[in-house]
């Protein structure tokens, strides 16, 4: 058994997926190879506490949250809800209102992973997550490593003794040589005090300093946390397929223009050479989230599971967030992510081979800049409008209104911001 050992991602990994499998903390220890109170404290250490309600219905904590018949407590004429108990406010506003805490988040496993009641439980919920207890313990280990650690007593004392030297000319190494009983601190030790302006003394008064200039800084300093592919990879794509053979997938991609303009987010359905399009400023993460939020709203739950249930991208940054994507705000899942390999367009070639299409339109190096979604809208209508051999020479909207039925499709129409389905 590990001694003094941390606990590193994929072990944490472990632990969160055993916890969902409502395993005790004595098999995850033995797979682990730990004690079952370490288990313990580490989950207690890393709960993050939500406060989510289920599907179709607003948290609500309050003791009284399935009998009450309160209603217009708030007196707002725009709340439609029947009774006060369905409002997210309700807590704010009634005066009979008394928290309730699940007893069950005061025994082991201490989090709500595995727990039967979760899809339809309103109450606040805490979670076990591996890369956030991964995140937290990075940032706590940087600053227990960081920083000045002396106390000021400590900075007092040894003020008094180098200042006075450094004025009369000496440099630090020969304070430190001739002082090593008395100071005790290593010479990078006091260079850092010096810089840290902790000491009379300053920098300008050290004349062999060599103050260097401050290093150009890359323009990207986003590093993608490869933690996210973790049970997503193509292999575990292909695996996935094997288990769901009739499952349609969807795949997904960045066509840009110019570097740093506007960037369309192209999502191609491959049974139907169906593809949508969305024009973006910029190409970051935050602005895929954005869009699939608005599908699956506009949409509707169920047709966006129909449509999505596997989504197949790339090692871009901007698709770096799947859990945001697989699972709505309310926790429920809606799809799966998985990605392609790197330098591997292959794997996802159907949208690659439909880019060609878009570049007919938009040459490749033209700026996206100066279009607007309008624009967007009318070039893949050409491009669904595209008579395709593969598909006996119909087009894309044909085969997925066929596929879909026609009502989905006028129905996206209708309903939906980006005017996704016949853009």
């Amino acid at each position: 058994m590990p001694k003094s050992k941390h606990f590193i991602l994929s072990e944490r990994i472990i632990i969160e997926h055993m916890i969902k499998d409502s395993f005790s903390f004595k098999a995850i220890a033995r797979e682990l190879d730990r004690d079952c109170t370490t288990i313990s404290k580490e989950i207690k250490h890393h709960i993050a506490l939500k406060k989510t309600g289920a599907y179709g219905k607003s948290f609500n904590n309050c003791t009284h949250r399935f009998d009450c018949r309160k209603f217009d407590i708030c007196d707002s004429t725009t709340c439609r809800n029947r009774y006060c108990r369905f409002c997210s406010s309700c807590s704010d506003n009634c005066s009979d209102y008394k928290e309730y805490i699940c007893p069950l988040s005061s025994k082991p496993p201490y989090v709500c992973n595995g727990c039967e009641s979760l899809r339809k439980c309103t109450l606040e919920k805490s979670f076990y997550s591996a890369s956030t207890a991964q995140k937290e313990y990075e940032t706590r280990l940087f600053e227990s490593r960081s920083g000045i650690t002396t106390t000021e007593d400590e900075i007092l004392r040894l003020d008094k003794i180098i200042s006075p030297l450094i004025q009369r000319g000496q440099s630090i190494h020969h304070i430190c040589s001739n002082n090593r009983d008395v100071i005790m601190h290593s010479e990078k030790s006091i260079y850092n005090y010096i810089g840290f302006n902790l000491f009379s003394a300053r920098n300008i008064d050290l004349p062999r300093k060599v103050v260097y200039r401050p290093r150009k800084k890359s323009s990207n300093n986003f590093k993608v946390d490869k933690s996210c592919r973790i049970g997503r990879t193509y292999e575990d794509f292909l695996n996935f397929m094997k288990e769901h053979l009739d499952t349609p997938v969807v795949e997904m991609d960045s066509v840009e223009g110019t570097k740093g303009g506007k960037v369309l987010l192209t999502i191609h359905f491959t049974s139907s050479q169906f593809m949508l399009a969305f024009i973006r400023d910029a190409n970051t993460s935050q602005s895929v989230i954005d869009i699939f939020e608005d599908l699956y709203w506009e949409l509707g739950p169920d047709i966006f599971i129909e449509l999505f249930p596997v989504i197949l991208t790339d090692n871009g940054s901007e698709f770096s967030n799947p859990e945001t994507i697989e699972f709505d705000k309310l926790g429920n899942p809606r799809t799966h992510i998985f990605y392609c390999d790197p330098s591997a367009p292959y794997q996802k070639g159907a949208i690659e081979n439909n880019h060609e299409i878009i570049r007919r339109i938009v040459p490749k190096g033209h700026s996206f800049n100066s279009y607007v979604q309008k624009d967007i809208s009318l070039m893949m209508d050409h491009v669904n409008s595209y008579g395709r051999k593969k598909l006996n020479n119909r087009s894309p909207y044909s085969v997925f209104s066929f596929l879909h039925g026609a009502v989905t499709l006028k129905n996206s129409v209708q309903n939906s911001s980006y005017q996704m389905m016949l853009l």
